[in-house]
C-alpha cells in the first residue's frame, strides 16, 4: 500500500501563486506515477498533471498550461505542483494521485491522497 499526503493549500488572491506538495509513503517502489487531480464545488473530479517518476515527463491539461508546473524529488518521495497565475476557477480540492502502471494516470490512479483546498479569490 502506498499513503499519500498532501499540504501547501489556502486562500489566495487571483494572480497569485500556491505550491502544493505530495509526500508518498510506503510501498513507494511500486508507484510508476504521480499527478494531481482537482473537483470544484458542484463539479467530478478533473485531472490537473502527472508525471512520470522515472523520467520526470509531465502531461497538463490544456486547462493550467504554462501556469502550473509540477517536479518531483524522488529521494523525499515527494512531488510538488507550483501553481502560478491562478485563477478563481482554479478554485477546488486538490486532490494527489499516484499509478502502479505506466496507463494515462487519469485512467489508472491506484492510490489517493485526502486533499488540500485551494481558493483563489478575485
Amino acid at each position: 500500500q502506498v499513503q499519500l499526503v498532501e499540504s501547501g493549500g489556502g486562500l489566495v488572491q487571483a494572480g497569485g501563486s500556491l505550491r502544493l506538495s505530495c509526500a508518498a509513503s510506503g510501498r513507494t517502489g511500486s508507484i510508476r506515477k504521480m499527478g494531481w487531480f482537482r473537483q470544484a464545488p458542484g463539479k467530478e473530479r478533473e485531472f490537473v498533471v502527472s508525471i512520470i517518476y522515472s523520467t520526470g515527463k509531465p502531461v497538463y491539461a490544456d486547462s493550467v498550461k504554462g501556469r502550473f508546473t509540477i517536479s518531483r524529488d524522488n529521494a523525499k518521495n515527494t512531488v510538488y505542483l507550483q501553481m502560478n497565475s491562478l485563477k478563481p476557477e482554479d478554485t477546488a480540492v486538490y486532490y494527489c494521485a499516484a499509478s502502479e502502471n505506466m496507463a494515462a494516470l487519469k485512467f489508472a490512479v491506484s492510490y489517493w491522497g485526502k486533499g488540500t483546498l485551494v481558493t483563489v479569490s478575485s
